[in-house]
């Protein structure tokens, strides 16, 4: 039986790129999958009443500093990205579009690289244009498709149902109804799907 690992994520986390990679590396090694699980950040973060890392001085300093501290020691191929912070919610709606045709993965590790490997200005209509093509999707259409009410809907419920799961943040790794948090903790999520 193929065992899940549910991985919340948003693109507007290093860390979450970073768990991701990692994720990703450790799922060609053991016998699980991966569940995406999309969600807004910023929601989660207002609906917990969290302030995040990015708008308190001395944590957004050290952050940028920790996460190319731990990106060298994985070996993740990492650039911090200095148009830091992204607006993602138009990204992690596409990552719902992207399912409904199986393009799901190719999106989520296209977006992840063009901010957190390539370091692009992903609030910058002409830059998020070049990228959509390069993925084979037209901006126009994508931009139709992410404002339907119905995607805006799915989006805000599974931010609504991560927060219900006591999720705070990302990435977050959910195995047997257990919440790891940080990309630190995905070791403690393989060692439960092993159980």
């Amino acid at each position: 039986m193929t065992k899940f690992i549910d991985f919340y994520f948003d693109f507007s986390s290093p860390y979450a790129y970073i768990g991701y990679k990692e994720i990703k590396k450790l799922e060609k090694k053991n016998s699980f999958k991966i569940k995406f699980m999309p969600i807004f950040l910023g929601g989660l973060h207002n609906a917990a009443g969290i302030t995040p890392a990015a708008f308190i001085k001395l944590k957004s300093k050290y952050m940028i500093e920790d996460t190319k501290l731990v990106s060298k020691k994985k070996n993740i191929s990492f650039h911090f990205n200095s148009y830091f912070p992204i607006k993602t919610v138009n990204f992690m709606r596409g990552v719902l579009i992207a399912e409904k045709d199986n393009s799901e993965k190719n999106f989520i590790e296209k977006i992840f690289n063009a901010i957190w490997m390539d370091g692009l200005n992903m609030n910058d209509p002409i830059v998020i244009n070049k990228v959509l093509k390069n993925i084979d999707l037209n901006p126009e259409i994508f931009l139709k498709k992410v404002s339907d009410q119905k995607v805006k809907d799915k989006l805000r419920k599974l931010t609504d149902d991560a927060l219900k799961k006591k999720i705070f943040g990302v990435p977050a790794f959910v195995v047997n109804k257990k919440m790891f948090w940080g990309q630190d903790r995905l070791s403690y999520a393989i060692d439960e799907i092993k159980k």
